[in-house]
């Protein structure tokens, strides 16, 4: 098991390793197992990057999130600028279909609400605007809607997730009608992030509950 220092300096040299942050800007502690973020940036993007960065790292098992963006004058917009923007940035990305999500803005803080068939477009809509100028959080409240009815077979997810690269002895699958449920222990938040994603491609599923919990020594 990792001591906090050494979490601390893991997750201090994965945000030194990005060339697009400045790990002057970014504050790591960490206590077991949680790791606290903080300080100022000048993007979503590198918010969002900073997250990304500490997630990889094995040991972490929660991410409390506190930086804050703050842009320079000269990239400030109004809240009218940053909605124009963004319904064009929707718009151009052709995996996300066209009109099907509503925008939001206030004080540069982006909300996205709609239905959409597949979790990859509702990746896509939040992927589209979070490089955009201005932008300072965006809240995804975009709904999964399937076209398909077909049954979800709670075998399928199982043989996904067992031929997947991640170790998912310590995973259970439930399925009620539309929703899956993932429940039990993996040893790395990519673990936990990347079986939600198998899960989500399943064909008829509108909600993934992904209750699985992080434990870096569970791997040993």
């Amino acid at each position: 098991m990792k001591t906090n220092a050494e979490l601390q300096k893991d997750v201090q040299d994965a945000i030194k390793w990005e060339p697009s942050l400045n790990s002057a800007e970014i504050g790591v502690t960490a206590k077991d197992g949680v790791v606290s973020l903080t300080g100022i940036v000048d993007s979503y993007a590198k918010k969002s990057e900073a997250e990304e960065a500490a997630k990889k790292i094995l040991g972490v098992k929660a991410i409390v999130e506190n930086i804050e963006v703050n842009y320079p004058n000269s990239f400030m917009k109004s809240d009218l600028e940053i909605a124009n923007e963004v319904i064009a940035a929707l718009k151009s990305d052709y995996i996300v279909p066209n009109e099907k999500v509503h925008v939001k803005v206030e004080k540069g803080r982006v909300t996205l609400d709609g239905e959409l068939h597949w979790n990859y477009e509702r990746e896509a809509a939040r992927n589209a605007v979070k490089l955009l100028p201005g932008v300072k959080a965006i809240t995804n409240n975009i709904k999964v809607k399937s076209l398909f009815h077909d049954k979800v077979e709670q075998q399928d997810i199982e043989n996904a997730l067992r031929s997947s690269a991640i170790n998912d002895d310590g995973i259970e699958v439930s399925v009620s009608g539309t929703a899956v449920t993932l429940k039990g222990t993996v040893h790395s938040w990519y673990a936990k992030e990347e079986a939600a994603r198998i899960a989500w491609k399943t064909r008829g599923i509108w909600e993934v509950k992904n209750e699985l919990t992080v434990d870096y020594e569970y791997a040993f």
